[in-house]
């Protein structure tokens, strides 16, 4: 009985523990493997809807203004139209070839064309910028805002604070950079993909605690049928 009860909280913690994770996936996230300092990359800004009555039919993407990127190009995404706003920077950024920027790109506004594009509840969407160079840093944050049919809003726009750990309740999203450099510029690619990464995840570690609480009630029913033999 004693390790029927133990195991039955083992099940129940893992499952906990699944559960929690599984908000995680639900954040608009920026990735891009292999991005480094100084390099340029494909930004795949990672977009899910949480609602489950309305459509996502907008996204507001701000660049860092404490690091602007000189080279920004948005892939065209089908069923969505995209904006630009830029701002003259103080200081121009020099490129390698010795050219000067003194404009860059601080905003990139998406909006579906029609109701039929937008991402309905339970879908998620991709959306690709070219950007560089990266700054010489550990990480890179952009803000974003995303715009729902039913006219709400969130802002994804939180950071933590300086030595925390703990992940706000709207984390912007952010790129962590490798340590090596590369300055080759990437080829864009497709903007669509059936890929759900994070829902394959948790499925095969919910069959991992599976298969662990069926092995563990195994030994449990061999050992007590065991007892019961020898009694």
């Amino acid at each position: 009985m004693r390790k029927r009860s133990i195991l039955l909280g083992t099940v129940v913690a893992s499952a906990a523990m699944l559960a929690l994770a599984a908000p995680a996936y639900a954040h608009v996230t920026v990735s891009s493997p292999g991005a480094a300092p100084g390099g340029y990359a494909v930004l795949t800004f990672r977009v899910p809807t949480e609602s489950d009555t309305a459509s996502t039919t907008a996204l507001k993407v701000q660049l860092p203004s404490d690091a602007p990127l000189a080279s920004v190009l948005v892939q065209a995404h089908p069923g969505w139209s995209f904006t630009t706003k830029t701002v003259k920077l103080d200081t121009a950024i020099k490129t390698d070839d010795g050219d000067e920027i003194s404009q860059v790109v601080s905003e990139i506004d998406w909006k579906a064309d029609s109701a039929a594009t937008a991402i309905k509840p339970g879908e998620f969407d991709q959306f690709l910028v070219s950007a560089g160079p990266l700054p010489k840093a550990d990480a890179v944050t952009f803000k974003a805002i995303q715009t729902y049919s039913d006219g709400s809003q969130v802002d994804w726009t939180e950071v933590p604070a300086p030595g925390s750990t703990a992940e706000p309740e709207h984390p912007a999203p952010s790129l962590k950079l490798t340590s090596a450099t590369t300055t080759t510029t990437p080829v864009l690619t497709s903007s669509k993909t059936d890929s759900q990464t994070g829902p394959v995840v948790l499925g095969s570690i919910a069959l991992a605690v599976a298969v662990i609480a069926a092995v563990l009630g195994g030994v449990a029913f061999v050992r007590s049928r065991g007892r019961g033999g020898a009694a």
